[in-house]
């Protein structure tokens, strides 16, 4: 889950940490980024959630399964 936050977060860090620990109870990976950062920095922005993916594949759809050979 990715999360543009406003000015207003900077006097509210409590309560966004207990919805992410909220959100990453239910599996989900939280990422937080301040709106100036998207509007002045957005290729770092995009570099971030990039290197944040998951590296590995998931589990081959049922077309790459037919076409391999046991």
């Amino acid at each position: 889950m990715i999360e543009l936050d406003g000015g207003q977060h900077a006097n509210d860090r409590v309560r966004d940490a207990e919805r992410t620990a909220i959100l990453e109870r239910e599996g989900y990976r939280v990422l937080r980024f301040w709106d100036n950062d998207v509007f002045q920095n957005l290729e770092g922005v995009l570099q971030r959630i990039v290197e944040a993916l998951d590296p590995h594949p998931g589990p081959l759809s049922g077309r790459e399964r037919e076409d391999e050979d046991f």
